[in-house]
């Protein structure tokens, strides 16, 4: 397919060449209805982007096929036979995804430290998680995708499954074996369901974790967004084999997605597959060499010690992403929030991610050496102001069967039942009702339909008082907590 092309970006660029003036959505007409402070900030050309698809950038029946063009390339890209654009983030499309595999009552496996916008597809359908537990490196309180081993004992125990959701790349970069978990799922001939969101750069150079559709995954969703080059909400989920219905699998995204898609979405997909295929080896290649240099400058550093190889191994993870630049602080004697914190206000430096003693950064091929300088510089200060900063308080790690809850409900019917919000002293035992859910990286440690402990409410406790951040419980200072009534 001819990759210099930008169906998108070509249908656009028609639109203010033929000067369309518009008696359709959006309301601000090319920005002529933006207050000018608006504009003083933004700028006129965000507006004048922002066009409809139907009866804007195509025909009212959408007869130039603009958009069905530039996902086609994007297929083409990647690997993938279909490919779909979703301009409500990764969020929708795992949910679009996991919803074209199972329905409501049916089984699907999950693996446990899935992103929360996974759990509210569980909640809004119905379908019965079955949870598989990731790897666990005890040591570092921290997850790694599970085995091929613990899928296999997960469909033979629930074979009525209707497929598998595996995470990899997680928000520490660490991978699972998609090949090895493809195999399994298809020995049953289920699908894999790959949620990619954190790898969108992957198929495009061969130093970097293996990509989902080059494994054998039935479909995999990734967030351009996050390590590509697009606007926020932009995401892309793509389809191989026949293991899943590509009309079921638009069926389910037109449920859930908007119907005024937003055209600078569409344009910034486009354009990143367009640069990636003609510059993407090169691109990446450079950022590669670049990250090397900054963590062997991190691991020098006295108090820092970055986090690589050592997390990989035959029961931990089975590569890791090298752009992610994962630096254990502990040993400075502060946790991961207050670095990220002091990052942000006294280097202005912020980091993608924050924990009880790690922040992770977040290098692509936007970088270069004067990004890379401003952070090893900002991380030499930190490691030298460490010791003006207090010492933050102890976070109640819970051990990894601690944090394995119990299921008592469906999802859905824990969060639509009749509910009470109880004081938090009387919650251990009862069935959750919320989502809790430390974030980043967002992974619950607590969902609707659980059993609550005294182990994962001391831990949310403690680290809120460490500097957490959980942002979706209905109480935030976790005072109380919301349970199934009885």
């Amino acid at each position: 397919m001819d990759h210099s092309r930008a169906p998108v970006l070509e249908a656009l660029q028609r639109y203010h060449e033929r000067a369309f003036v518009p008696f359709n959505a959006p309301g601000h007409k090319q920005g002529r209805g933006i207050d000018p402070r608006v504009l003083d900030v933004v700028g006129k050309d965000v507006f004048r982007s922002d066009v409809l698809t139907p009866n804007g950038l195509d025909t009212r029946r959408v007869e130039n096929s603009v958009l069905q063009d530039a996902q086609d390339l994007m297929a083409d890209a990647v690997g993938a036979d279909k490919t779909f654009f979703s301009t409500c983030g990764s969020s929708l499309s795992v949910k679009s995804a996991m919803l074209s595999v199972a329905g409501p009552g049916e089984k699907i496996l999950v693996v446990r430290h899935a992103h929360k916008s996974v759990i509210a597809g569980l909640i809004i359908s119905g379908v019965d998680p079955v949870w598989v537990h990731p790897r666990w490196d005890t040591e570092r309180h921290l997850s790694h995708p599970p085995g091929p081993d613990d899928v296999r004992a997960a469909f033979k125990a629930e074979p009525e499954a209707k497929g598998m959701l595996l995470v990899t790349p997680t928000d520490y970069g660490t991978c699972g074996d998609i090949t090895a978990i493809a195999e399994v799922c298809h020995e049953f001939d289920r699908p894999l369901i790959v949620d990619e969101a954190w790898g969108a750069h992957l198929p495009f150079h061969s130093d970097l974790p293996p990509w989902a559709m080059y494994c054998d995954a039935d479909l995999c969703v990734t967030s351009v967004h996050k390590m590509g080059a697009a606007v926020e909400q932009s995401s892309v989920f793509h389809l191989q084999g026949d293991r899943v219905d590509p009309a079921v699998l638009k069926m389910r995204e037109d449920l859930l997605g908007t119907t005024s898609a937003s055209s600078l979405v569409y344009l910034g997909l486009d354009g990143w597959r367009r640069q990636m295929v003609e510059h993407g080896k090169e691109l990446l290649g450079g950022a590669l060499t670049l990250v090397r240099s900054v963590r062997a400058e991190v691991d020098r550093i006295a108090g820092l010690h970055l986090v690589g190889d050592e997390v990989v191994g035959p029961e931990y993870a089975s590569s890791i992403d090298p752009l992610k630049v994962m630096v254990d602080v502990s040993e400075l004697g502060i946790n991961g929030y207050q670095a990220a914190d002091w990052l942000r206000e006294e280097r202005r430096i912020t980091v993608g991610l924050s924990d009880h003693r790690r922040i992770v950064a977040e290098f692509t091929h936007a970088d270069d050496q004067e990004t890379a300088s401003a952070f090893l510089r900002a991380m030499k200060d930190l490691a030298d102001s460490a010791d003006s900063l207090p010492r933050p308080p102890r976070v109640d790690l819970p051990t990894p069967d601690e944090l394995e809850l119990r299921t008592e409900m469906l999802p859905r019917d824990a969060f639509f039942g009749e509910t009470e919000q109880i004081a938090v002293q009387k919650a251990v035992g009862r069935i959750a009702a919320e989502m809790i859910t430390p974030y980043p990286p967002g992974a619950q440690a607590v969902l609707p339909g659980e059993v609550i402990n005294k182990a994962v409410l001391d831990y949310l406790r403690s680290g809120l008082d460490a500097g957490m951040y959980i942002p979706d419980a209905v109480d935030g200072k976790l005072d109380s907590v919301r349970v199934v009534a009885r």
